[in-house]
């Protein structure tokens, strides 16, 4: 679609713990990104299925039938039923990356649906074979018969986070990288949220964490859980690279305002500790969690801030049941829960 922008015919972005018709998932197959681990990368995401489907559709991609029987089993070990609530659409990926290679949804107040397709390039262009991620969103367009606005810019899902009042988070580290191309200004950003997205307000953070190829990701860092309500990651140790970054983001947080001018109730949120894979740092963090209908799916990672974080979610998201998801190996690829998740909100 071209011509009117999405926010002028009344389109605006809802907040994840909306209600959702489905969940949308590339099935895990690239053995660049899990070389080690892909038969625990697919276990997992077996398991976010398993807690997913008694609540809402889970829509998943996969190549061709073989690679749907690979999903099939893993997810009838899991101990869930793939011919129950699920459904398999054959397009071919790349990777598994659908928060930032699917479509963003994007719903009127007569619930009528539409979706976003901003440019997906592999993040700067960092990795080769971008081309059939970037056409997800135009297979998911055939399948579900919606309208879809073509956005020229490059921004994938996991770098903003919104309240679906007008409010979006982003940083400045990943939304004005020059190596999504070029006048990337907060002016021409906030511009593009605006127009497609329906954002009043843009807080701008300012680095990710350690590890991140995103260029920093706000879904590793703040996360709104209400409206007025942000979950932020807080390093408690000094000396770990990651400790000024996320001190600075949570001083930006404290003095924000949201779209309805209101100050931000800022919840602090522990990161786990450090986690490589073949020698490299990985993007691990709590606030990568999936909020979904009735359940929360947190990412855990066998130390002793798993506890306190699930604990924290639980208090802050008293509607849903917090499921810890262990995902080491998935983080190995860079990425956790939230990265691998799109949400496809209820319409009439």
């Amino acid at each position: 679609m071209s011509g009117a922008t999405p926010a002028s015919l009344g389109y605006r972005w809802p907040a994840e713990w909306e209600r959702h018709r489905a969940t949308w998932l590339s099935w895990p197959h690239n053995l660049e990104t899990w070389p080690d681990a892909l038969p625990a990368v697919r276990a997992t995401f077996a398991a976010f299925v398993r807690a997913l489907a008694p609540h809402e559709a889970v829509e998943i991609g996969v190549a061709d039938d073989a690679m749907e029987e690979i999903a099939r089993r893993a997810i009838r070990a899991a101990g869930a039923d793939p011919d129950r609530n699920v459904r398999f659409h054959r397009y071919v990926t790349t990777d598994a990356w659908c928060r930032d290679h699917g479509p963003i949804f994007v719903v009127k107040q007569d619930g009528s649906r539409a979706l976003i397709d901003f440019g997906f390039d592999n993040w700067g262009r960092k990795y080769p074979g971008w081309e059939l991620d970037d056409a997800v969103p135009r297979h998911v367009e055939k399948i579900l018969g919606l309208p879809r606005f073509a956005c020229g810019v490059v921004l994938e899902g996991g770098g903003i986070d919104g309240d679906g009042i007008g409010t979006v988070l982003t940083t400045e580290s990943c939304l004005l990288n020059p190596n999504r191309g070029a006048g990337r200004t907060r002016e021409a950003m906030e511009r593009v949220l605006a127009e497609f997205l329906g954002a009043r307000q843009v807080i701008w953070l300012g680095d990710g964490i350690e590890g991140d190829d995103t260029d920093g990701h706000v879904d590793d860092i703040a996360r709104f859980v209400a409206e007025g309500v942000v979950v932020a990651a807080r390093c408690e140790d000094e000396s770990d690279p990651n400790f000024a970054p996320l001190a600075e983001n949570f001083r930006r947080l404290a003095s924000a305002r949201d779209a309805r001018g209101r100050a931000l109730t800022v919840i602090p949120l522990p990161m786990p500790p450090r986690i490589e894979a073949a020698g490299q740092r990985s993007p691990a963090s709590h606030a990568n969690f999936y909020l979904a209908n009735g359940v929360a799916l947190v990412p855990v990672f066998g130390g002793a801030s798993d506890a306190r974080a699930l604990a924290i979610l639980r208090e802050a998201l008293p509607d849903r049941e917090i499921i810890g998801v262990a995902c080491t190996e998935l983080v190995s690829g860079f990425g956790a829960v939230h990265c691998v998740t799109q949400q496809e909100p209820a319409g009439s």
